[in-house]
Parts: structure tokens; C-alpha cells; sequence
């Protein structure tokens, strides 16, 4: 392949443009705040389960307190009655009596031992609401947390995204002074070794794997035309030389 030596030194300025390209769209996906982001929505949806088993934990204990002071309610209830039998002077029978008695005073301790049931579950309902209140707390903290990391998210691409933009305008303009046969070329090379396609030769050294040269190949160099495109033996880049390269 053939191409002006002019067009070939464009071409490392094409790889230059296209190297910071790169380093921009790898800035973009590797910003610190996407990792933020993403352990404050883990976080986020762990309080987001919490706060569901919690809440239903609550519900479950209002039903349930409920349904032990109904229970509460008719043994009181009961109990009063029999209360009331008793004092009325009704029941005259002395076993009757004794029954009666008897009866209000098992009443009475199973009134007791429930009201107990009572008090036990109003404080792990108060320890549920109070998780609720403090899950809830938690994730107003994490929320306004993920909306400040959005924002600097955001701000950060839109720098990003201006950089490229203007880069990208510069990549343009350089690469309509590259030939057509010498540019495709080149793009082929950028897929096949992570985005380098051409390297300068600098001091003998090859800037694209960075190995020296050896005598023989430093020969052949010396003896091509100025026109023609030589590629590294040992990376297989497109070899730029420049007034640096050592020949």
C-alpha cells in the first residue's frame, strides 16, 4: 500500500484523537458515581423489602392486639356478670355460691393472664413501628443520597459528552486528509489490537508494542519509499516514521 508520507503522519494524529476518544468513553462507563449509584438502589431495595416485612409485621400485630382485648372484653364482660348474679342475692344454693365464686375468680385470672397478652403485643407492635419509622428515615437518607449522585452522574457525562463532541469534530477533519485504502486499514487494525491501528517508529522502538526493532528489519525501513506503508513485524500495526524514528 502506498500513501503521501504527510498522510501517514495524519495518521497519528488520528490515533491520537481516537486514543483520547477512547479514554473519554471509558471515563463515561467507569464514572465513580455509576458504582455510588448502583449500591444506594441495592440499598434502596433492601429498605424497600424491610420496610414491606415490617409494615405487614405491624398490621399483623394491630389485627392481633385487636383480637386479645375482643378476648379481654368478654371475659370482662362475663366476669361482671357473674359479678352481678353474685351480688344481686339470687343464688342462695352454698355449692351454687361456691361455683359462682369460683368461677369469678378464674375469670378474673384468665382476665389478667390476656391483659398480659395485651401489653405483650403493644410493645413489639411499638418496636415494629418503631423499625418502620426508622426504615423509613433511612431511605428518605438514601434517596436524597441517589438524587445527588444522579445529578453529579449527569454532570459529569455532560462534560464527558462536550469533550468527545469536540474531539470527535477534530477526528473528523483529521481523518478526510487520510486516504480511503490507508484509513480502512487502519480502522481494521484498531478492532484487532484494543483501539491501536497505527504506531510511530521512534528510536528504533516500535511505539505500538513498545519492542525494539532489530537490525535487519531497521534496514528494510531505511530502504522503503517514503511512500510506502510499512506494518511492525512483531504487532502488525501500521508503522509511522517520523524525523524521531532513530533511521
Amino acid at each position: 500500500m502506498k500513501a503521501a508520507s504527510e498522510a501517514q503522519l495524519r495518521l497519528l494524529d488520528l490515533q491520537e484523537l481516537d486514543t483520547a476518544l477512547d479514554r473519554l468513553s471509558r471515563r463515561r462507563r467507569t464514572l465513580p458515581e455509576l458504582a455510588d449509584i448502583e449500591r444506594v438502589q441495592g440499598r434502596l431495595a433492601e429498605l424497600g423489602d424491610a420496610t414491606v416485612a415490617a409494615e405487614t409485621e405491624v398490621s399483623d400485630l394491630d389485627r392481633e392486639q385487636k383480637k386479645a382485648e375482643q378476648d379481654v372484653d368478654q371475659v370482662r364482660q362475663r366476669a361482671d356478670r357473674d359479678q352481678k348474679r353474685l351480688d344481686s342475692g339470687q343464688v342462695t344454693s352454698a355449692r351454687d355460691l361456691g361455683n359462682l365464686q369460683s368461677e369469678i375468680a378464674s375469670l378474673q385470672r384468665r382476665q389478667s393472664d390476656l391483659e398480659e397478652v395485651v401489653l405483650e403485643i403493644m410493645e413489639r407492635r411499638e418496636a415494629a413501628e418503631s423499625r418502620v419509622a426508622g426504615l423509613l428515615a433511612e431511605r428518605s437518607t438514601a434517596e436524597a443520597e441517589l438524587t445527588e449522585l444522579v445529578s453529579s452522574r449527569t454532570g459529569s457525562e455532560r462534560q464527558i459528552d462536550d469533550e468527545a463532541g469536540t474531539t470527535s469534530l477534530a477526528r473528523n477533519a483529521v481523518a478526510k486528509d487520510v486516504p480511503a485504502d490507508l484509513l480502512g486499514l487502519y480502522e481494521k487494525l484498531r478492532d484487532q489490537f484494543a483501539g491501536v491501528g497505527a504506531a510511530a517508529l521512534h528510536r528504533g522502538q516500535c511505539q505500538g508494542c513498545h519492542l525494539a526493532l532489530n537490525t535487519v528489519d531497521l534496514n528494510r525501513i531505511r530502504a522503503a519509499a517514503a511512500d510506502e506503508v510499512l506494518r511492525c513485524e512483531e504487532c502488525r500495526r501500521v508503522l509511522v516514521r517520523t524525523r524521531e524514528s532513530g533511521l
